[in-house]
């Protein structure tokens, strides 16, 4: 699988980041949100990143 980095909240380190694939989806750095009480399968996880990451995507025409 090809990533391209689309959008970040900071230009290094590691920060809640948005990729896009050569797959034509979306992949999501960010934190794994303790004690959120859903039921997610096995297979799956949650992240949280910020409002303002998806924001700038959509500013910067990214998405």
């Amino acid at each position: 699988m090809k990533v391209t980095k689309l959008v970040s909240t900071c230009e290094e380190d590691d920060c809640p980041t948005l990729y896009a694939t050569d797959r034509d989806t979306l992949l999501v750095q960010g934190v794994t949100p303790p004690n959120h009480g859903l039921r997610i399968p096995t297979h799956e996880t949650l992240v949280e990143i910020p409002t303002d990451l998806i924001r700038k995507a959509f500013r910067d025409e990214l998405i």
